[in-house]
C-alpha cells in the first residue's frame, strides 16, 4: 500500500505513541529528534506535511529561533502541532501556532483526531502545492512592485539573463534573492531546464559535498546506492546556491573547479562528469569582507561575481509596501477561504510606518497571520501583531523626504554606473556640474565604496 510520508519532530513531547497511530493509519513516519535533523529530512524528502510535538514547556529562546527558521524555510510543508493544554495559554506558543501551523491538536491525543487533522492538512497542502506550482511557473508576476528601485532591479535582471556568466545576488535576508534568481532563469536560454535551489547554510557540513556533487554506492556508511548531486540535477538549467557565504573553504575549492572546467567528481570516485549548468549565487554577507578575513576564497569570489545584482530592502521600497501587502492578503485569503478582503485605515498606517527589518519575508508572515486571526472584512493592526504606537510621532517634513529620495536616487545611479559621473548625469537627466554639487551636498565621494547595483562584467 502507498504510504504518505510525514516528518515528526519531537520538541520534548512523546511521539512514540503518536507514531504508532500514524503508522497504523497508513503513514510512513520519519522521526527527527532535533530541528537540524528535521531540516535535513525536509530537504531530502520535501514532504507535504510535518508534525511537531511540544512538551509541557516551550523550548528555550534559541531553540525556538532554530525551529522558526525551519518553519519559515519550508512554507510548502503543512505543519501540525501537538500541544499540551497548559502550553496553549502561553502567548509565545499562540503566536508560534498562528504564524506557522496549519492546525494543532491538544491532549488527550485521540487516534481519530490525529488522523483526521493530519489527513486534512495533507489534503490542503496538496491543493496549496498546485497553486504554488502555478505561481512559480510565471515568476515575472511575482516580482511585484512599481517603485524606482524595483524597476532598476528588473532592468538589471534582464541584462543578467542575456549572459551565461555566473551571477551573485546580494541583499538583506528576506528581500527576495531566490525570486530574483528564478526571474533570471526564466528569462534566460536555460529557461526550459530545471531550476535547482540549494541553501548552503541549511545542509549539515558532513553532507553538503555529497548533496552538491553526488556520491557512489559505498562511498561512505549509509551510501547504499548511487546518487545524483544537485549540480548534476541542474544540468541544462540553473543551480541557485543560496547563502554561498556559508560554504566551507574545502568545498569552495571543489566548486571553483566546477566553475572553471565545467566538470564534477562524485564522492567515492575520480571519474570526471561534464555538466552544463548556469550558476547563480546569493548571500546576505559582505563577500569582500569575507575574502579579506580569509573566510572566502578570492578566486572563487571573482568567478562567482562576474555579474551581480542587489535586492533593495523593503524599507527602500515605500511605494511597494501597500501593493505587496494587498497582493499577499488576496492570495492567502483565496487559498484558505479567509474572511479578510482588505486592510483598515489603521492597519495601512502601521504597515507603512513599520521598518520591516525582516523585509518581504516578515511582511508575508504577518499578512498570513492576519488572514488566520482576522474575524472581520478589514485587517486590523492587532491581526498583524503590529502596534499602532509604532507610527512615528515625529513625521519627516516634505523637504526631508525629498532630500532622502534625492540622495537615494543619486547613490543608486552612481553605483549603477560604477561611479562614472558622466553616465550618472545622463541617467538622471542633469548636468555633470549638478551631479558634483549633489555629491558634495549629500557627502558622497566619487570613489565611494559599496557593491554597485548593476549587471557588469568585472573582467571586461
Amino acid at each position: 500500500m502507498y504510504q504518505r510520508e510525514i516528518v515528526c519532530l519531537d520538541c520534548g513531547g512523546a511521539t512514540q505513541a503518536i507514531a504508532r497511530v500514524l503508522v497504523d493509519g497508513g503513514w510512513r513516519v520519519r522521526p527527527a529528534s532535533s530541528a537540524d535533523e528535521a531540516r535535513r529530512l525536509l530537504d531530502e524528502l520535501a514532504p507535504r506535511i510535518a508534525l511537531v510535538a511540544f512538551a509541557a514547556a516551550l523550548p528555550d529562546a534559541s531553540d525556538v529561533r532554530t525551529l522558526e527558521d525551519v518553519l519559515e524555510t519550508n512554507t510548502r510543508t503543512a505543519w501540525v502541532a501537538l500541544v499540551e493544554p497548559g502550553l496553549l495559554e502561553s502567548p509565545a506558543m499562540q503566536r508560534l501556532i498562528a504564524s506557522y501551523f496549519r492546525d494543532y491538536i491538544s491532549a488527550p491525543f485521540l487516534p481519530e483526531t490525529i488522523l483526521q487533522s493530519v489527513g486534512h492538512a495533507y489534503g490542503m497542502a496538496t491543493i496549496d502545492g498546485v497553486a504554488y506550482q502555478t505561481v512559480a511557473a510565471a515568476p515575472a508576476d511575482e516580482m511585484l512592485g512599481q517603485s524606482a528601485a524595483m524597476e532598476n532591479v528588473r532592468r538589471v535582471l534582464r541584462k543578467c539573463a542575456r549572459s551565461r556568466a555566473p551571477v551573485t545576488v546580494t541583499g538583506e535576508s528576506g528581500t527576495g534573492k531566490e525570486l530574483a534568481a528564478r526571474s533570471i532563469h526564466h528569462q534566460s536560454a536555460h529557461a526550459t531546464g530545471p531550476f535547482i535551489a540549494v541553501n548552503c547554510g541549511a545542509i549539515p557540513a558532513n553532507l553538503i559535498q555529497a548533496e552538491l556533487f553526488g556520491h557512489c554506492r559505498g562511498a561512505f556508511t549509509g551510501a547504499d546506492r548511487d546518487k545524483i548531486g544537485r549540480i548534476e540535477a541542474a544540468r541544462g538549467g540553473t543551480l541557485f546556491l543560496d547563502e554561498i557565504g556559508d560554504l566551507s573553504l574545502g568545498l569552495q575549492v571543489n566548486l571553483l573547479r566546477f566553475l572553471q572546467e565545467g566538470v564534477i567528481e562524485k564522492v567515492g570516485t575520480h571519474r570526471p562528469i561534464s555538466v552544463d549548468t548556469r550558476v547563480i549565487a546569493a548571500t546576505h554577507k559582505n563577500l569582500e569582507k569575507a575574502v579579506a578575513a580569509g573566510e572566502f576564497r578570492e578566486d572563487l569570489y571573482y568567478r562567482l561575481n562576474v555579474l551581480w545584482a542587489e535586492m533593495p530592502p523593503l524599507r527602500e521600497r515605500a511605494d511597494d509596501i501597500e501593493l505587496l501587502a494587498q497582493a499577499y492578503l488576496e492570495r492567502f485569503s483565496s487559498l484558505r477561504n479567509g474572511r479578510a478582503a482588505g486592510f483598515s485605515r489603521q492597519a495601512l498606517a502601521v504597515i507603512k510606518a513599520h521598518p520591516w527589518p525582516g523585509n518581504i519575508r516578515e511582511l508575508v508572515n504577518r499578512v498570513q497571520r492576519a488572514v488566520v486571526m482576522s474575524d472581520r472584512r478589514l485587517v486590523t493592526p492587532a491581526d498583524l501583531d503590529l502596534d499602532r504606537r509604532c507610527i512615528s510621532r515625529n513625521p519627516q517634513t516634505l523637504e526631508q523626504v525629498r532630500a532622502a529620495a534625492e540622495k537615494d536616487a543619486l547613490r543608486r545611479s552612481l553605483r549603477h554606473s560604477g561611479h562614472n559621473v558622466a553616465e550618472t548625469a545622463r541617467d538622471l537627466g542633469v548636468s555633470r556640474l549638478t551631479i558634483y554639487r549633489l555629491m558634495e551636498k549629500h557627502g558622497l565621494q566619487q570613489n565611494a565604496s559599496g557593491v554597485p547595483l548593476a549587471c557588469t562584467n568585472r573582467n571586461a
